[in-house]
C-alpha cells in the first residue's frame, strides 16, 4: 500500500476545481492505477484501512472534480452530451457520467438526435443527487449509497420525536436497513469489529424480508427501525454510551434490530391455544421470544451475512444485561411517550394487528384475547391503563437508572483535565449525513438528564389527558371501525412479557 498511500499524501492538498484536458486525462490514468492496486490487496486480504480512507477518499475527490469541469463545460454549450470535445474528459468519464444520470450505458455512441439532454444531469444535481461529497466519501463509497431523501430524513435521528414513518418513505420502504448502516457507522462499529459492509447490507436486507413475512400492520421493519432509533436516542442523551463498551453498543442496536424479528402478528398466548410448531418447539416458554433471537442468528449461520464474524469468545459475555435490556424493553414500547402523532399512528397499526388476531380466533373458535375483539375493546381506557403501571413506571425506573450511572462519571470526568475514555472517543461523533455546518456535542458534560426525564413526562401526561378526553366521550366510534383513534400498547406488553 505505500506506494499509493505517497502519492494520495502528495495529492491530498491539490485543489481539483479547475480540472482541463490534459491535467484531467493524467488524473483519471491515476486513478485508474489506484483503484486496480486496492481491489488486488482487497482480494488478498492486506489493506491498511487508513490508507484505504485515504484512497477512496483521493477517488470520490477526482470524480468529484471532474464531474464538476464537466458541468461547467457543458454549461457553456448548446446544452447536449453530445458537444463534449473527446479530447476534453476521457471516455471512461464520459460513460461513467452518462450511465449515472441518464440510467443508460452507451449513450455517447448513439446519434446526436437520441443523447440525452444536460438539463437533466444539471436537474440530478441541483436535487442532491451528488449530495454529501459521494455520499460521504470513504465506506459509503463501497457501501450503502443514500439517497438524498433519506439524508434529508436522517438529519433528525438525534431527535426524539423522530418520524420513522418519513424514512421508511424515503428509503422505499426500506427503514430498518438504513437505520442499522446509519447507527453502525456513526458508533464506527464497522471499523471497530471489523464488518465487513457487504454482509452488514445483506443481513440487514435479510431482516427485512423476515419482518415482512406475516406483513402484519404493527410488528414489521418500521416497528423494528424505531425502537433501534430509539435505543440510540436514550444511549446519546442519557449519555450511558459514555459508560457502555462499544461492543455492549453493539449489542444494544443489534438487539434492538432483531428483536421482533419475523413476528407473526400473534401473541404468545395466541400460539400456546392453537399448538403452533413454534410453541412446540420451545414448549410453550417465551415463545417469540425465543423464535425472534434463533431465527436471526440462523441468518448470520449464513458467511455473507455473520455480521459478528470478527467477535472472539470473550466478546460474548455482557456484564451490563439488566440495564441494557430495560433501555431495549423502553424503547420497545415508547410509543406513548413519543408526540402524539407518531403516538395515533402507532397506535392504530398495533389495535388492527390485534383485531386480526381476534379474527383467527373467532374462525377457530378459540375466545377472544384481551384487546381482540372489534366490537368491545375500550381503547382510551386500556391506554389509560397502560400508560399508568406500565410506561410510566418503566421510564422512571429508567431515568432513575441512568442518573445512579451517569452522575458520577459526570463529576469525576469534571474533575480530570482529560475527558474519559468514553467521552473522547464519542464526544464528536458525527451522522454520515452531517453537513458539517454543526457538530453536535455529545461529551458527558452537555448530558442534561433533567430535560430528558422532563420531556419524556410532559409528552406521556400530553398524551394520556387526550386519552381520558376521548374516554370521557364514551369511544363512540371506537367499536366501528378499527382506523379510529386507538391503542392497545397494554397487549404489546403481554407479548413481550
Amino acid at each position: 500500500m505505500g506506494s499509493t498511500a505517497t502519492e494520495t499524501e502528495e495529492l491530498e492538498n491539490t485543489t481539483f476545481k479547475y480540472l482541463i484536458g490534459e491535467q484531467t486525462e493524467k488524473m483519471w490514468q491515476r486513478l485508474k492505477g489506484i483503484l486496480r492496486c486496492l481491489v488486488k490487496q482487497l482480494e488478498k486480504g492486506d489493506v491498511n484501512i487508513v490508507d484505504l480512507k485515504k484512497n477512496i477518499e483521493y477517488a470520490a475527490s477526482v470524480l468529484e472534480a471532474v464531474y464538476i469541469d464537466e458541468t461547467r463545460r457543458l454549461l457553456d454549450t448548446d446544452d447536449e452530451l453530445s458537444d463534449i470535445q473527446s479530447d476534453s474528459v476521457p471516455l471512461e468519464v464520459r460513460d461513467w457520467l452518462a450511465s449515472t444520470f441518464t440510467r443508460k450505458m452507451g449513450m455517447m455512441k448513439k446519434k446526436s438526435e437520441e443523447k440525452p439532454r444536460f438539463r437533466s444531469i444539471v436537474h440530478a444535481v441541483q436535487a442532491g443527487i451528488f449530495v454529501e461529497r459521494m455520499y460521504r466519501k470513504s465506506y459509503h463509497m463501497v457501501g450503502l449509497a443514500y439517497p438524498e431523501a433519506v439524508i434529508v430524513t436522517l438529519k433528525d435521528v438525534d431527535k426524539w420525536s423522530f418520524d420513522v414513518f418519513a424514512l421508511n418513505e424515503a428509503s422505499g420502504e426500506h427503514s430498518l436497513k438504513f437505520m442499522i448502516y446509519e447507527l453502525f457507522t456513526r458508533y464506527d462499529l464497522i471499523n471497530r469489529f471489523k464488518i465487513p459492509v457487504s454482509c452488514l447490507i445483506a443481513f440487514a436486507e435479510a431482516l427485512e424480508v423476515g419482518y415482512s413475512k406475516y406483513k402484519n400492520p404493527y410488528h414489521n421493519l418500521i416497528h423494528a427501525a424505531d425502537v433501534t432509533q430509539t435505543v440510540h436516542y436514550i444511549m446519546l442523551h442519557t449519555g450511558i454510551m459514555h459508560w457502555l463498551t462499544e461492543l455492549e453498543i453493539l449489542a444494544m442496536v443489534f438487539a434492538a434490530a432483531i428483536h421482533d424479528y419475523e413476528h407473526t402478528g400473534t401473541t404468545n398466548n395466541f400460539h400456546i391455544q392453537t399448538r403452533s410448531d413454534v410453541a412446540i418447539l420451545y414448549n410453550d416458554r417465551s415463545v417469540l421470544e425465543n423464535h425472534h433471537v434463533s431465527a436471526a442468528y440462523r441468518l448470520m449461520q449464513e458467511e455473507e451475512m455473520n455480521v459478528l464474524v470478527n467477535l472472539s469468545k470473550d466478546d460474548w459475555r455482557l456484564d451490563k444485561a439488566k440495564t441494557m435490556s430495560l433501555i431495549l424493553h423502553a424503547a420497545d414500547i415508547s410509543h406513548p411517550a413519543k408526540s402524539w402523532q407518531l403516538h395515533h399512528r402507532w397506535t392504530m397499526a398495533l389495535m388492527e394487528e390485534f383485531f386480526l388476531q381476534g379474527d383467527k380466533e373467532a374462525e377457530l373458535g378459540l375466545p377472544f384475547s384481551p384487546l381482540c375483539d372489534r366490537k368491545s375493546t375500550m381503547v382510551a381506557q386500556s391506554q389509560i391503563g397502560f400508560i399508568d403501571f406500565i410506561v410510566e413506571p418503566t421510564f422512571s425506573l429508567l431515568t432513575d437508572s441512568t442518573e445512579k450511572i451517569i452522575i458520577p462519571l459526570i463529576e469525576e470526568d469534571s474533575k480530570t483535565k482529560t475527558p474519559s475514555y468514553g467521552a473522547s472517543r464519542r464526544s464528536n461523533m458525527k451522522g454520515t449525513v452531517n453537513d458539517g455546518t454543526y457538530s453536535p456535542d455529545y461529551s458527558l458534560a452537555s448530558v442534561d438528564l433533567k430535560s430528558f426525564k422532563n420531556n419524556l413526562v410532559d409528552i406521556i401526561q400530553q398524551n394520556k389527558e387526550r386519552w381520558k378526553e376521548l374516554a370521557a366521550q364514551g369511544e363512540p366510534d371506537l367499536h366501528k371501525n378499527s382506523e379510529d383513534l386507538v391503542s392497545a400498547e397494554e397487549k404489546h406488553a403481554e407479548t413481550h412479557s
